[in-house]
């Protein structure tokens, strides 16, 4: 695991001092001395440490490690977080579009909003020195760094824009004259980013093609066109502007436009043969639990956390509640599926029994703990898991896991999405079939993925088998939510949750033949259910060796804490700006959306 580096030598420490003064303080920089760019800008080893100091501020409690990565993204249609049930919860409502300006959890000035600014800082002051002092070209680590760094602030304002809509945007290192700023229409960034991950593309090498390259913790060409072809797919879809819920009205953003862009984009990756599926969907989540790093893989880039900071498991993976056989750390579980998720899936998908765990690990006896079924109501996202790791977590509050923030399978799912927009559905069909024939077993290609996908004749049914899908793949990740935005299903598809959940409650509907009762033994080894009735129409005892266990718990405060009553999620797509940061603006700043 890669730890954050912020320095190379006593020249990278007053760089970054330089960049600390503006966030600690919100005054103007020093600029750097005349020594101290041209030095370290000119050597490679240098500008490493420079560059790998624009992650730093992601490791901070308060930034993406504890605050970013756990609450954004939900509530979706596919995840929801349990604190979303307990009124007056501050990290409940940063969940439930009831957020307001001085929400406890992030109303502080090192909160996320100031850390990714303080990247793009460091990023700003990083892309002035390489270009000034670095010669920096396609093929030489100087160029490899200018196009980690390009991607790095574009990867901060795409979160920022993610997660609060319009924002300043700063490209140049903070001067007197740009202290204060206003937020900028977020079509103007979107442009920027965009083309500043063209020209990182030209820079940057492919997985493996360089020393550079061979770990998913740095920058790579695959990941960059992949991460470029989101932004373009974004960047036109619908969100939420200050005067309603709509496209952008700015022709160089247009669905032909951006489609063709990011269907290019993804081309360009799917044929240089640099990222594959990992061809067990089991196998891709065993690896980042075992903090396998290798390029080339499905993991295009991943957040890279030190063993002593993110907090990925410690929030999403599946609950320990002490000490144990597993983990020194009793924690996981602030969040997981839908109910619904796990009947949603087909039974023979491979992907369901990983995403869905309907257990967390025990009190345990002498540090073993044995899976016991926790109810209906709460499910576990089984992609994170400290059974899976091979390193034993000790520490208190972090795992050190790193968070996958892109991977090959979003490349495909983007390809079929863009190739059906402008070519029809038998153009994004290949691209669907990829991504469901890791999910089936090959016994079954003919009926899940062949005739599947070939009955999907008009656009509009592929459209809908690619948000189907986009669930079935990535629930669990985070990135339902902004994908719900962008295809303007985001307030219906929550009502639609809702009633889902109060379907699958009393069993009416499509959920009419879902077992009430489970029944459950352990294994050979003690420690691992086995459990019969989670599957429909399994009704009957399966024998006086099982218990039985209750399958009904789910509530009606439960359901509508998916959501708060009398709030319409489509005018609260984006989070507030905090008040700190308001007050703080010298009257630049204001919040928009009813806020």
């Amino acid at each position: 695991m890669r730890n954050f580096k912020i320095i190379a030598g006593i020249l990278t420490i007053i760089l970054l001092a330089s960049c600390q003064e503006v966030e600690d303080d919100f005054l103007d920089a020093p600029a750097p001395s005349s020594l101290e760019e041209p030095v370290i800008f000119s050597n490679a080893d240098l500008a490493r440490g420079a560059v790998d100091g624009i992650l730093e501020p992601m490791g901070q409690t308060n930034s993406y490690r504890g605050r970013f990565i756990p609450y954004y993204g939900f509530n979706t249609d596919a995840e929801w977080n349990y604190n979303s049930d307990e009124p007056g919860n501050a990290a409940g409502e940063l969940c439930t579009y009831d957020a307001d300006p001085t929400n406890t959890q992030m109303n502080t000035d090192n909160n996320a909003w100031a850390m990714m600014y303080s990247g793009i800082e460091r990023a700003n002051i990083c892309i002035r020195g390489i270009r000034a002092y670095g010669n920096p070209e396609p093929g030489n680590a100087l160029g490899q760094l200018l196009g980690e760094a390009l991607t790095y602030r574009a990867i901060y304002y795409a979160d920022l824009m993610k997660a609060w809509g319009d924002v300043p945007a700063r490209f140049e290192p903070i001067s007197t004259e740009t202290i204060y700023l206003p937020k900028t229409n977020r079509d103007i960034i979107y442009k920027q980013i965009i083309a500043d991950l063209e020209e990182a593309s030209t820079l940057v090498a492919w997985p493996n093609e360089t020393s550079a390259t061979t770990s998913v913790e740095r920058v790579n060409k695959a990941f960059v066109k992949g991460f470029r072809a989101r932004l373009a797919m974004v960047a036109s879809g619908f969100q939420q502007y200050p005067d309603g819920v709509r496209r952008s009205n700015d022709p160089e953003l247009s669905v032909a436009n951006m489609y063709t862009l990011a269907l290019n984009e993804c081309l360009d990756v799917i044929n240089s043969g640099t990222a594959q599926l990992t061809p067990s969907f089991e196998t891709l989540w065993r690896n980042l639990n075992e903090e396998v790093l290798a390029a080339g893989r499905e993991s295009l880039w991943e957040i890279p956390f030190a063993a002593g900071r993110g907090r990925v498991l410690f929030s999403f993976a599946v609950r320990h509640r002490g000490v144990d056989q597993h983990t020194a750390q009793p924690r996981g579980g602030i969040a997981g599926p839908l109910p619904t998720v796990f009947y949603d899936y087909d039974e023979a998908d491979l992907r369901r029994d990983v995403t869905c765990v309907p257990y967390e690990w025990g009190n345990p006896v002498n540090e073993f703990a044995q899976q016991q079924l926790v109810g209906l109501d709460t499910w576990y996202f089984g992609k994170y898991r400290y059974e899976w790791m091979t390193r034993r977590v000790t520490s208190t509050n972090d795992d050190g896991i790193n968070k996958i923030y892109m991977r090959y399978a979003e490349v495909l799912l983007i390809a079929a999405e863009a190739a059906n927009e402008l070519q029809g559905p038998g153009a994004a069909a290949p691209y669907l079939k990829e991504i469901r024939m890791r999910a089936f077993p090959p016994a079954l290609h003919a009926e899940k993925v062949d005739n599947y996908v070939n009955s999907l004749t008009s656009s509009q049914a592929m459209f809908n088998a690619i948000v189907k899908e986009h669930e079935f793949e990535f629930t669990g990740e985070m990135e339902r939510k902004q994908a719900l935005i962008r295809w303007n299903l985001l307030g219906d598809n929550l009502a639609q949750a809702k009633v889902k959940m109060t379907n699958l409650r009393n069993r009416t509907g499509e959920y009419a033949n879902v077992p009430s009762t489970l029944y459950y033994k352990y294994e050979a080894d003690g420690e691992t259910l086995d459990i019969y009735g989670l599957n429909r129409n399994e009704n009957t005892n399966p024998g006086p060796e099982y218990s039985s266990f209750d399958w009904t718990s789910l509530t009606d405060i439960q359901i509508n804490s998916l959501f708060q009553v009398g709030v319409d999620p489509d005018n609260r797509q984006f989070w507030p700006i905090w008040q700190v940061f308001i007050d703080a603006s010298n009257g630049q700043l204001v919040n928009d959306y009813g806020y």
